[in-house]
């Protein structure tokens, strides 16, 4: 498991980014087909106008509360701190939401934006599901008509959720080109929307793709941060020593980061999927492996050859599985405030067991990526130090697959 050591001030305003052209800096932007350019600023558009409209965060925070069930709780890990005999373990209960991730924050707001637009179709992708599943119940609480884009291989990790999604009537469409997992899913939901923009609307389910998805998909996860940072305040006295999150696209990361980005005392750790080891295709971790590029929509770090050939991917957790990551967590690694690192498959069912055996708390295989981390840095701070991890995600779906899987080791 690795990770970099420094810190540093924020020398920008985070409110301010992206700037009008969809960049965090020289990251992002709306790099696609010309069909979409007038869908994407009308979109932008729309969104501004809904988050300037006090009736649309009224019915937000009102589905929030009441449907999906906001706020989580912060809840001091007393036995796995114990455990690990270091700093004071808190953990994020995104678990508990409706739906079983923090994926349901964001499905919810742009369900309601899809709603205001006059939309009457939704599509998105997924990889562990998680999305899949939050998307799909926010179509069938408001009667749109849903289709979820999901790789084969992806689909046969997760057979639950994918049986979830088909009973809330979303149609799931197997992906079969390419590695059958999240990248091909989104490139089948591109294509669909451009086809069909004019009733239908894409859910993006992290902060990936072009403007404005990742400042939307972070906008409406935002509330993890906020929440976390009030709380911690009131049951610790203080802000924690660090904040530690797993990075795929990177939804459930910059939703929890963002409330801290101003405060320099308090780390920032994303914690990627380092698979097998880091190899070209036997990981995901695009900080340890990659370069720049464009795919989807947005400027990155990808993993792709000197050609500019997309690597294969891998990790044990579906939702990881992904060869780009947010630009704005490419801005805020360029800029030295968010650090990154990475936990192999193996480290991530250790914690996964650990987490199981020691609180009683299945996590997400995605989710015991970062709490691999939390443990670890937990051991190298001392007693009166905190960390909180971003517990993202809850394990049911993953249950079949780590058996499979612990099995073989």
């Amino acid at each position: 498991m690795e990770s970099s050591e420094q810190n540093c001030e924020l020398e920008i305003d985070p409110e301010a980014l992206p700037d009008e052209r969809g960049h965090f800096g020289s990251y992002g932007g709306m790099y696609v087909p010309e069909t979409l350019m007038t869908p994407l600023f009308e979109l932008t558009e729309a969104y501004h106008e809904a988050r300037r409209d006090p009736e649309f965060e009224v019915e937000l925070q009102h589905h929030l509360r009441e449907f999906a069930g906001r706020p989580t709780n912060l809840y001091l890990a007393e036995r796995l701190t114990e455990h690990c005999g270091g700093a004071q373990i808190y953990l994020k209960r995104e678990d508990l939401l409706h739906t079983g991730a923090h994926k349901i924050n964001n499905a919810l707001g742009q369900a309601l934006l899809a709603k205001r637009m006059g939309k009457t179709r939704i599509i998105a992708e997924t990889g562990a599901g998680q999305h899949g599943i939050a998307t799909a119940a926010m179509c069938a609480k408001m009667g749109f008509d849903c289709v979820i884009y999901m790789g084969e291989e992806d689909m046969r990790r997760q057979e639950l959720n994918v049986y979830r999604m088909r009973l809330c009537g979303a149609e799931v469409r197997g992906v079969s080109a390419g590695q059958k997992t999240l990248k091909e899913a989104v490139n089948e939901a591109m294509r669909d929307w451009v086809t069909n923009v004019r009733h239908t609307h894409y859910i993006i389910g992290s902060a990936l793709g072009a403007h404005p998805f990742p400042m939307m998909v972070r906008d409406f996860h935002r509330v993890i941060g906020e929440e976390t940072r009030r709380q911690i305040l009131e049951k610790a006295g203080r802000l924690p020593d660090e904040v530690a999150a797993c990075v795929g696209g990177g939804s459930n990361a910059i939703g929890i980061f963002f409330a801290f980005l101003k405060d320099a005392q308090v780390r920032l750790t994303g914690v990627e999927a380092g698979g097998r080891e880091i190899k070209s295709g036997h990981h995901a971790a695009r900080f340890a492996g990659g370069r720049l590029g464009v795919l989807q929509g947005a400027k990155t770090w990808i993993l792709q050859n000197e050609d500019g050939q997309i690597d294969l991917t891998h990790s044990v957790s579906a939702g990881l599985d992904y060869a780009a990551v947010g630009p704005e967590h490419a801005y805020y690694k360029e800029k030295g405030r968010i650090h990154f690192g990475y936990a192999t498959d193996a480290e991530a069912l250790e914690a996964f067991r650990d987490l199981c055996s020691v609180e009683g708390i299945v996590p997400a295989l995605e989710t015991a990526h970062g709490i691999a981390y939390t443990m670890q840095r937990a051991r190298e701070l001392g007693p009166d130090q905190i960390i909180i991890g971003n517990l993202s995600g809850r394990g049911d779906k993953d249950v079949q697959e780590a058996a499979r899987v612990l099995g073989d080791l």
